[in-house]
């Protein structure tokens, strides 16, 4: 398997299912705005994607895709599949008990994730009222998150890649035409996550009928191999909590902010989630199973390479998409999102927290490649531990940058990236110093080449932009013009520049197991 090719399939499902969520993003925020409704809406979304990063993609994937791969790869079709239909089961019941808990007890997880809404009892009321709708959400993406660990297992990366494409659709379609029959509009928001999260569990189930791993009800609390995954998912789950329980400490501290401070916080991180889900997400995707292989075979060498592989594409394609978004945020936000209620002050404030969330993007992307070091190597308590870290310091940071130096939403979102950073640079340390991975020659090279790469990117973005004011008073297809052949010519800069300094896409090939 082409691990380039693979990396290359995923990232182009991922930026069809981007460019559709900037689609449902554009509507939203001129159908919607950016106010108490939308606050609701999103406060209500993130509470059931958190138990989905938590339970699914989050502690079940780290621990199960390893251990799955090693019954696959050691054990033979039939014990492989007993195990699918035991840990499925369990799960199964396990998230219908949280989906019930979630929809009871709504009011009191709102009043927990955004207390600041309570002096305020409409705005209150319509979050619980979404919170109900979207909280079955939970139960069927993460059946389709084990569904994709056992695609991409199996090398079937598409099928995972392109369920998103459908929730995306069901956004838009709910926005264009159940809004208006909807009352408040924003419950429309609502039905669209349920039924996409039905929608998405639906498709892949002919995939996995096709490779013969389709669960069957089997409810086996003996299976040795459901033990070790829920002997792992403890410190896994301890440690996605981590991550997840700094993003609702930030969303208290937006919560307690100006109104619309919860909404100029996600539309930046949709920004954001472009470049993170076209590499880094992606990346984790196809390493995991190729490192769980390589450390079954005991093939040290080759799970070091295929670590380097991963942070040398990092490098190349997130700094300078970091280096865009913090550079040209106003015109990127104008263009996608200055329409209707959203307007030129929204796009500001939101350019204030995409600046702040892209000094991180380099971290929150070698996170995806660095973290599978440990998971592949069944080893999640020490990203734990370096998860309590980062947590404890970016706590600290929230507190200095918005009480302190009083940068209100914009100083949660560089909390963020630098958090990301920290957690990053220390996930490194310990994979060097345990000789798990041992950079190859030409690093110092590698990065010359790239910073001069960077430095004409720059020189065309700073060049080729004008001035803010510009953006923010444009009309939409000048504005969309203007963006396009800028992107494009920065693009063709930076890699014309990489190509002059001897860097070739065959280079970058790696076979994986």
């Amino acid at each position: 398997m082409n691990l380039l090719k693979a990396l290359a399939t995923v990232s182009s499902l991922t930026l069809v299912s981007r460019i559709l969520a900037f689609v449902r993003d554009v509507l939203i925020a001129r159908i919607f705005g950016a106010g108490m409704a939308t606050d609701s809406f999103f406060v209500a979304f993130k509470l059931p994607n958190l138990l989905r990063r938590m339970f699914a993609e989050g502690a079940f994937s780290q621990a199960f895709v390893p251990i799955f791969g090693e019954y696959k790869n050691r054990k033979g079709h039939d014990e492989t599949k007993l195990l699918v239909d035991h840990v499925t089961t369990l799960l199964a019941i396990i998230l219908f008990i949280v989906t019930l808990i979630g929809i009871t007890a709504a009011p009191i997880l709102v009043y927990i994730s955004a207390p600041g809404f309570v002096k305020e009892p409409e705005k209150f009321a319509l979050t619980v009222q979404l919170l109900q709708i979207t909280a079955p959400y939970i139960f069927f993406i993460s059946l389709v998150a084990v569904a994709a660990g056992i695609l991409n297992t199996y090398n079937k990366f598409w099928v995972p890649a392109f369920a998103p494409i459908l929730l995306n659709v069901c956004f838009i379609g709910a926005a264009l035409w159940l809004a208006p029959y909807c009352d408040p509009p924003i419950l429309a928001m609502g039905w669209a996550v349920f039924v996409g999260g039905v929608v998405q569990l639906a498709f892949q189930i002919p995939f996995l009928k096709k490779i013969g791993m389709l669960p069957k009800w089997s409810l086996n609390l003996k299976d040795a191999g459901v033990w070790r995954i829920i002997k792992q998912m403890g410190p896994a789950l301890f440690g996605v909590s981590i991550s997840q329980i700094s993003l609702i400490i930030n969303t208290i501290f937006a919560s307690f902010l100006m109104a619309g401070s919860v909404s100029w916080l996600y539309y930046a991180d949709r920004l954001m989630e472009f470049p993170s889900g076209l590499l880094g997400a992606a990346l984790g995707t196809i390493l995991l199973p190729s490192l769980s292989k390589h450390h079954a075979d005991n093939s040290t060498v080759e799970y070091s390479r295929l670590l380097d592989w991963g942070l040398r594409l990092v490098c190349m394609l997130t700094l300078p998409a970091a280096l865009a978004l913090g550079m040209i945020a106003v015109p990127l936000l104008a263009t996608f999102f200055q329409h209707g209620a959203f307007g030129a002050t929204d796009v500001l404030k939101t350019s204030y927290a995409l600046v702040g969330y892209s000094v991180g993007l380099i971290g929150i992307i070698a996170v995806k490649v660095l973290a599978p070091g440990f998971y592949a190597r069944q080893d999640i308590r020490t990203p734990v531990k370096i998860g309590v870290a980062t947590l404890l310091a970016t706590q600290l940071m929230n507190i200095l940058f918005v009480f302190v130096f009083d940068l209100q939403h914009a100083g949660l979102a560089l909390a963020i990236g630098l958090g990301a950073c920290f957690n990053s640079a220390i996930l490194f340390y310990f994979l060097r110093k345990r000789d798990i991975y041992q950079p190859e020659p030409g690093w110092g090279k590698f990065f010359l080449k790239l910073c001069v790469a960077l430095l004409a990117l720059a020189w065309v973005l700073w060049f080729g932009m004008g001035s803010e004011q510009h953006w923010l008073t444009g009309h939409g297809w000048a504005r969309i013009f203007h963006l396009s052949w800028l992107v494009v010519l920065g693009v063709v800069m930076y890699f014309a520049v990489l190509f002059v300094l001897g860097f070739r896409l065959r280079d970058f090939a790696k076979r994986g197991a």
